[in-house]
């Protein structure tokens, strides 16, 4: 299992087109994949939890990666949060 804190920069949080990125991103890998964000615990493969959450932008999450490929879904991840999930 892997974790990792992680700053969202988009200027407006996780709305639907970054939670989507986001999810689509997650689905791509085998491994279970959790934002927690407070008290909440994320299933990130899930747009509308994501999206429900109401994670605003400089929001400190930790991701949780935990799988037999959570090592390559950890970087893409964090990576595509880093850059913004498509926006600017």
């Amino acid at each position: 299992m892997l974790s990792r804190k992680i700053t969202i920069k988009n200027p407006s949080g996780l709305h639907l087109r970054p939670a989507g990125v986001l999810s689509q991103t997650a689905m791509k890998f085998k491994s279970n994949i959790v934002i927690e964000y407070g008290e909440k615990r994320i299933v990130a493969k899930s747009v509308l939890n994501v999206m429900a959450a109401g994670i605003k932008s400089g929001t400190e999450v930790n991701l949780i990666v935990e799988g037999e490929d959570e090592e390559e879904a950890m970087k893409t991840l964090v990576e595509a949060i880093e850059s913004g999930l498509g926006e600017k």
